[in-house]
């Protein structure tokens, strides 16, 4: 892939899940590689396994066999504790439910990841300061999820994902709880965040969010059916 240095690199994949009597093909023997600094979007049908490939990738799940690769490193047989540290160091994560915690106000959210990962208070408070407002925010630090708009709520996820300087930020769904015009907006904020260097992977069934990406990976029944190579303009 034009001699550039791979983030990701999966090698033969396969995820099972066992339900009762009945097993469950999440994924089969899927194989890819994804560049450092590229932004990918993976799309395919409900149940087609696109989340289960984003979970393994985010280290919030392990394949069945095959093995998984961050940065040259093989990641599948680490322990629970060394996946979390990745999780904390290496990943920013924004989901379609925003998963922001009510009782909490919007500083507070994005503070929370540096908190688990031992940030010094005074350095925790800058640091989400600075997020907040990188995504327009800063005037929003003290309301609550329920008090601030869908779009806004999005931008403060955005901005807790990014709050530790994750070098990947990987994105369920992020527009699926969102108006079209919000939707744009919150698209133009992952491509900055490309721009600046991020490696985004994002996984949707919306066609006009896939069109941001460089390269689309389609899956369909655990397998990937296609990769498409956007043209840049």
């Amino acid at each position: 892939m034009n001699g550039a240095k791979q983030v990701f690199v999966a090698k033969g994949i396969s995820r099972i899940y066992t339900m009762g009597d009945v097993k469950v093909h999440a994924l089969r023997n899927v194989s890819f590689g994804i560049e450092t600094g590229e932004y990918l979007a993976i799309m395919g049908p409900s149940g087609s396994g696109k989340s289960t490939l984003m979970h393994i990738m985010g280290c919030l799940d392990r394949p069945s066999s095959g093995s998984l690769y961050l940065k040259g490193e093989p990641i599948d047989s680490l322990s629970d504790a060394e996946l979390a540290e990745i999780r904390n160091t290496e990943i920013g994560f924004v989901f379609q439910s925003f998963n922001l915690l009510p009782n909490m106000n919007i500083l507070e959210n994005v503070e929370l990841p540096l908190l688990y990962g031992g940030v010094p208070a005074p350095e925790r408070l800058a640091r989400a300061k600075q997020v907040l407002k990188a995504v327009g925010l800063q005037d929003r630090l003290h309301h609550r999820p329920s008090e601030i708009s869908g779009g806004q709520r999005q931008r403060a996820a955005i901005a807790r994902a990014l709050a530790n300087r994750p070098s990947i930020v990987l994105a369920d769904e992020p527009t699926g709880n969102l108006d079209t015009a919000t939707g744009k907006e919150i698209m133009e904020l992952f491509d900055e965040l490309n721009l600046r260097g991020n490696t985004i992977i994002l996984v949707t069934h919306e066609r006009e969010v896939a069109d941001h990406a460089s390269r689309i990976i389609y899956i369909k029944d655990g397998q990937i059916e296609y990769i498409e190579k956007r043209v840049e303009v």
